[in-house]
């Protein structure tokens, strides 16, 4: 009998990174990431390989050698090569990485994804990275993917081509409900200024 694998998220990324001290610069020197260990690639002595913390306890890792120098053309986007690596923000830190990014002579392409807002910028490899920032928080006790799930099935039924924030609103509305027992007979939405 063929049974599901079911994993429980992302342990780590591991990229193949040029010098280390290029990817000490962007992911800690750009993207804040502390370097949270090092070490010898287990598999290949002559590199490095650099662990990062990307802010959620999981983990980015490099493997670098000094012989290798960075190469800043766009990297392979054919079946099988990553597209890109999108890293979650807060607003604040979205509304000021625009000017953070061209301070270092980087001008990244601002996108707005209706879901939430995204900026997109090459690493010194030529990897692509998105930076995101949700235009929307899950109500407690569920996350940004049960929202989106429930928006899916939404915008769907409503025949629209891609969610926008009237079905992250509905979305969010059916989750309250869900979650939220309650004494009331009737939980019809009600308007009590009508009575003034």
């Amino acid at each position: 009998m063929l049974e599901k694998i079911p994993v429980q998220g992302v342990h780590h990324i591991t990229l193949v990174g040029a010098d280390r001290q290029t990817s000490i610069d962007f992911w800690e020197g750009v993207l804040g990431m502390p370097i949270v260990f090092e070490q010898p690639n287990l598999d290949n002595p002559r590199e490095s390989h650099i662990y990062f913390d990307p802010g959620d306890g999981r983990l980015i890792t490099i493997f670098t050698n000094d012989d290798r120098k960075p190469d800043p053309r766009r990297t392979p986007t054919e079946p099988g090569c990553v597209h890109h690596i999108a890293f979650t923000v807060s607003k604040a830190v979205y509304m000021q990485a625009e000017a953070r990014l061209k301070a270092r002579g980087i001008a990244p392409a601002i996108r707005d994804r209706f879901i939430f807002d995204a900026m997109y910028f090459k690493d010194p490899l030529g990897l692509l990275i998105e930076l995101s920032c949700y235009k929307f928080e899950p109500p407690a006790g569920f996350t940004h993917t049960d929202v989106l799930l429930q928006a899916h099935k939404i915008r769907v039924a409503g025949g629209a081509r891609e969610i926008h924030e009237i079905h992250l609103a509905e979305a969010i509305e059916t989750l309250q409900r869900r979650r939220n027992e309650t004494l009331s007979e009737d939980t019809t939405a009600k308007n009590p200024y009508s009575k003034a």
